[in-house]
């Protein structure tokens, strides 16, 4: 089964002070590192830009990523998943599944990608779990995109969707480190 990567990359990072796309850590930009970790898990990589999209383009290295821009991307999480979903739809070729990771999350590893991504089929749903709670990456199957579509608002994204459908649960603890970064690390300027 054909299974995308689709980084969530477009918000502003209100909390953090600047959009996270651009927050260096350990020596490169989140999103150069989200994307590089989706494609070691699979062939196709959509990376949803928003906020300082233009920055982000310019300064980030995107390599093997098609890059998408969400307009609305103050609007939410939700706009952005629409963004990469409706990317996904024009794609040349069928994707199956997309498989739904975010910029802020620098502990994500492609074998939680990948055992994830293990499930991709047209009616597929899996979530990973750590230690028993939900978290990403989120696998949404081709069949499932109109309804996610119509259900996501705000900075939900699916989750109303998939409270209310069988999800597969796929443990991945120990896989990744789930945590992300909402806040600066004690000593780290938010902003350059």
């Amino acid at each position: 089964m054909s299974c995308a990567a689709v980084v969530l990359a477009a918000g502003g990072g209100r909390r953090y002070g600047m959009p996270k796309a651009l927050v260096e850590y350990e020596g490169s930009l989140l999103v150069e590192r989200a994307v590089r970790t989706a494609r070691a898990a699979c062939d196709v990589v959509l990376v949803v830009l928003g906020a300082q999209a233009v920055d982000v383009w310019r300064t980030a290295d995107l390599s093997g990523a098609t890059v998408l821009a969400n307009k609305d991307w103050e609007t939410g999480m939700a706009s952005s998943l629409r963004t990469g979903l409706d990317g996904l739809r024009g794609f040349p070729g069928t994707v199956d599944a997309a498989l739904v990771t975010l910029v802020d999350m620098p502990g994500m590893t492609p074998e939680a990608l990948r055992a994830v991504a293990a499930h991709a089929a047209p009616g597929a749903l899996a979530v990973a779990t750590y230690d028993g709670v939900r978290g990403h990456p989120v696998l949404l199957g081709r069949e499932h995109w109109a309804g996610v579509v119509e259900t996501a608002t705000g900075d939900e994204g699916a989750r109303r969707y998939l409270t209310s459908h069988d999800v597969t649960e796929v443990d991945c603890t120990g896989l990744a480190d789930p945590a992300d970064l909402d806040v600066p690390p004690p000593g780290v300027p938010s902003a350059p």
